[in-house]
């Protein structure tokens, strides 16, 4: 071969690799950021076999740790992050109950007033080992005292279940509603940095199979698979219908277990996806029959109110029953969205609303804290860890 056709061809490869991460690049800006480093409260997840801890850790008989997430939000929509705005763009075991009735369960506000707040996370721990600090008292009471929640992102079969229902029912003796969030869907965050799940369709089901028998039967708020629909462009066509598929088996399924469980769908948020292009995915993954309704805003910026809006339009589009509703992650929207591009514990950003099934707006079901105020996105500190000066910064807003 010649020196000048060896010269295009690597010229080629180059040109091909540059495209590639330039195509990585742009999915990370767009992205949603979810759970990127390890933000989002509650994690329970597993690195190389071994769990650590994070936020809000159930208790388990084997005392499991949490290990924070990857610190680059997930292509097109991860975690705490960005919120650039966004282009426009099977086969498994059924569930072993009949799903209930969608009269059965409550028409309108999520059942139970008063949310859980999880007795273990690193802001409690950081609190009781700083009580001289004078960021001390206003962490405390603006984001310690907060009700979170609590995330299940191993894929531990066998585990799941006891996890789940120590939550469950610590909240049901206090009386309160706890926020889970399942988030262990194959292919998760499409290879990003959040990469993870379930090892097929099949043993996903089972798992939120699983995951559903630690309900019990008091009220209890879903949040199912962030970032799960919005993100799915990544799969080919083939793929993400089983994917949607599977989420409606799994709205299914939690509702059979606890038809006092009230489960929404991932919904992005208003600086991603089209009303149209939203609703239609909703619709394929079966949330108009299979859930409570959307979630929107997770671990992101955007203003409650343009949240709000951008939810009642998509539960328009989606169609469904007039029960539908939705919840809005409030914990660091304050001050609205950062400067586009901006994803990584971003300055000038505030606490937002307090979490309350109690909102006033039509519907709009709740405001939550999804992610925890103070867990890093890698940036002020460690990915995941609760890092006090953001926190003090979030909280004085």
């Amino acid at each position: 071969m010649s020196g000048a056709r060896i010269q295009r061809r690597v010229a080629r490869k180059e040109f091909r690799e540059r495209g590639r991460r330039a195509r990585r690049q742009v999915m990370a800006v767009v992205a949603s950021a979810v759970v990127a480093a390890g933000t989002a409260a509650g994690v329970i997840s597993a690195v190389a076999g071994e769990e650590e801890r994070t936020t809000a850790r159930p208790d388990t008989t084997a005392s499991p740790t949490v290990a924070p997430l990857p610190a680059v939000p997930s292509p097109t929509a991860a975690s705490p992050g960005p919120s650039a705005t966004a282009p426009t763009a099977s086969r498994t075991p059924r569930p072993s109950k009949k799903p209930a009735p969608a009269a059965s369960r409550s028409a309108a506000a999520p059942p139970g007033g008063r949310l859980y707040r999880h007795p273990a996370s690193q802001v409690l721990d950081w609190v009781a080992a700083h009580r001289d600090d004078p960021r001390r008292p206003l962490i405390e009471t603006r984001i310690a005292a907060q009700p979170a929640a609590v995330w299940f992102a191993a894929y531990n079969p066998g585990a799941v279940t006891g996890q789940v229902r120590s939550v469950t029912a610590a909240a049901a003796r206090a009386g309160r509603t706890p926020v889970l969030v399942p988030y262990a869907i194959p292919d998760r965050d499409c290879g990003g940095a959040s990469q993870g799940g379930a090892p097929g369709l099949a043993a996903y089901d089972a798992w939120i199979r699983e995951f559903a028998a630690g309900l019990g039967g008091g009220p209890v708020i879903v949040i199912l698979e962030p970032d799960a629909i919005a993100l799915a462009d990544c799969l080919p066509p083939g793929d993400r219908a089983a994917r949607y598929a599977s989420l409606a088996r799994a709205g299914r399924t939690l509702h059979a277990a606890d038809p006092n469980a009230r489960v929404y769908f991932d919904g992005g948020h208003s600086g991603w996806h089209t009303v149209s292009k939203q609703a239609a995915a909703l619709r394929a993954a079966g949330a108009a029959g299979s859930s409570d309704g959307i979630f929107t805003n997770v671990s992101n910026f955007h203003r409650t109110a343009d949240e709000a809006a951008y939810a009642r339009r998509v539960l328009a589009a989606l169609g469904g029953p007039a029960r539908l509703g939705a919840v809005i992650d409030t914990s660091r929207n304050g001050n609205g969205p950062p400067e586009a591009g901006a994803w990584c514990d971003p300055a000038g950003r505030a606490l937002g609303r307090t979490p309350t099934t109690d909102t006033g707006e039509s519907r709009v079901d709740a405001y939550l804290w999804v992610k925890l105020p103070g867990e890093s996105d890698g940036c002020k500190g460690a990915a995941g860890s609760f890092t006090p000066d953001y926190a003090y910064q979030l909280a004085t807003g």
